[in-house]
């Protein structure tokens, strides 16, 4: 693996060519905050809940006869089964797995000690400094992909990064899946809200990787949401007998706003995270032992006064570094956090809020982050400015991560010492010029530069040059390269769906 990433960043470093990606390689510790009686407590309560509560799987018969045949407690439509057979089955699920990208090189291990960037997912709305707040479209859509694939911040494509407004809800999922293959050769997310979307998603993916190749490698993932508190709807089981039967990868996040979804204090919220993705994982492994699978949290505080999501506070960051913990004592791929705010726009809220969500997330060791750029407004917003901010800081977590501190023989330089006197400077030293160009992390939306130079650029502010650096880098765009006889495969399929599947806007 860490040949391939030398490889990639010598490939990326090549004049009119796209950036290296390579997902980190965690060197830095997890902060691990909980002592062994706090996280037994909280075990205690998952296995309770497993047990005693019971977990709804609604409106899916198929999947309740399943748990029945295995032996669990089906009252209604309410599962219950002993923790202990829940948490073997969890066991199945691989510690980490390589999603496959259709540019090798660009493939991402999730789990252990990698942590994989995503951008933000799902936004109905997007804004840019000209154009204003709107609708998201297919062009929007299209131009966030590109950008995405462009920067070397982020190593996965994820999928819905604007809804495509303009486009029937019936039939979006196509266009997305088209441009995810062909705008980019990143790795992506498939589409999951409806069954036949989900097939669909598996089907294209058929077509780009083979059935072979798919038959022993993932290479496409679903992400779902758990209907939180306690209920797991049809759209997850049927979503995971499409990519888990294939041995495709599920991501399954209860998204949890405490006091609503949830208890209003955060440690039963974890916990009840932890016991609704974990019975859906060991859902997945009935349905294919083995199958890939990535437990996920989004537990956020919320005003008790207006019912409004809050982002960036105290609560969630507590709990990412819990679910933290216990995902890596239930040996599960961990998907939590990401670059969270609830503001409206890159302003200081945005920056504070994002920072802190997004740090907890790092040292919590999450293993697959959806959000880490763009997100704006509470997931309502997708900021062109803020993708391009968040994966500019995005760099400087991934040399922390990664690198942690060098205490190799140059890096004490000994020999600068021997060359620079008492009251002199290091500028000029050959310590210096041997390591100027990786010394310090540079991220290319800060100006460093005295106010002087900063006025006669035209004084302008971070929200500006990430304007202006996103259209600069769609200026510069190129789509890699791609089998031709795939790519008309790829369209005469969307076509045919197309023509079948009746529009619908809902």
């Amino acid at each position: 693996m860490a040949r391939r990433a030398r490889q990639s960043r010598s490939r990326g470093s090549e004049a009119g060519s796209v950036p290296a990606s390579p997902y980190i390689q965690r060197k830095l510790p997890f902060f691990d905050p909980l002592n062994e009686e706090d996280l037994a407590r909280l075990e205690a309560q998952v296995d309770w809940i497993f047990q005693d509560v019971g977990i709804a799987f609604r409106d899916d018969p198929e999947a309740l006869e399943l748990w029945r045949r295995e032996g669990a407690r089906v009252e209604g439509d309410v599962v219950r089964a002993d923790a202990q057979w829940i948490r073997s089955l969890c066991a199945n699920a691989p510690k980490s797995f390589t999603q496959v990208a259709r540019n090798p090189d660009r493939s991402v291990v999730i789990g252990d000690g990698n942590q994989v960037f995503a951008p933000v997912y799902g936004a109905p709305f997007v804004r840019d400094l000209e154009g204003g707040r709107r609708y998201g479209d297919i062009k929007s859509f299209e131009k966030l992909v590109k950008l995405t694939y462009l920067h070397p911040n982020l190593h996965h494509g994820g999928f819905v990064t604007c809804e495509p407004c303009d486009v029937p809800v019936s039939k979006r999922h196509l266009d997305m899946m088209f441009a995810h293959m062909t705008l980019s050769d990143k790795p992506h997310l498939g589409a999951i809200t409806e069954m036949s979307r989900a097939q669909d998603s598996v089907d294209m993916a058929e077509i780009v990787f083979g059935a072979d190749f798919m038959e022993d490698n993932c290479v496409i993932m679903g992400n779902v949401n758990t209907n939180s508190p306690l209920l797991v709807d049809r759209v997850v089981t049927e979503a995971a007998r499409v990519y888990s039967s294939r041995g495709q990868g599920m991501i399954v996040v209860p998204f949890i706003l405490s006091g609503a979804m949830g208890p209003v204090s955060t440690a039963a919220s974890v916990a009840q995270a932890m016991a609704e993705a974990m019975m859906v994982c060991a859902y997945v492994q009935l349905l294919r032992p083995g199958a890939p699978f990535v437990l996920g949290n989004f537990l956020s505080s919320m005003s008790l006064k207006s019912g409004a999501p809050t982002f960036g506070m105290p609560e969630p960051v507590i709990s990412n570094y819990a679910i933290g913990q216990l995902a890596r004592r239930a040996g599960l791929p961990l998907r939590c956090g990401g670059s969270l705010t609830a503001s409206k726009i890159e302003d200081a809220q945005a920056a504070y809020e994002s920072a802190d969500s997004m740090h907890s997330t790092m040292l919590a060791g999450a293993n697959f982050v959806l959000h880490s750029a763009g997100w704006l407004e509470g997931g309502l917003c997708t900021g062109f400015e803020k993708l391009i901010m968040d994966a500019d800081r995005l760099g400087s977590y991934q040399k922390v991560l990664s690198q942690g501190l060098d205490t190799s023989d140059d890096a004490f330089a000994r020999d600068a010492y021997e060359e620079v006197d008492a009251g002199g400077h290091f500028l000029g030293c050959a310590h210096t010029m041997r390591n100027y160009q990786t010394a310090f992390y540079e991220p290319k939306l800060s100006d460093s530069e005295n106010v002087e130079s900063w006025e006669e650029g035209g004084s302008k502010d971070m929200r500006r040059r990430a304007y202006e650096r996103w259209n600069q880098m769609l200026n510069e765009y190129q789509p890699p390269a791609m089998d031709e006889a795939k790519k008309e495969e790829l369209a005469a399929y969307v076509s045919k769906r197309k023509e079948e599947i009746p529009d619908a806007w809902y």
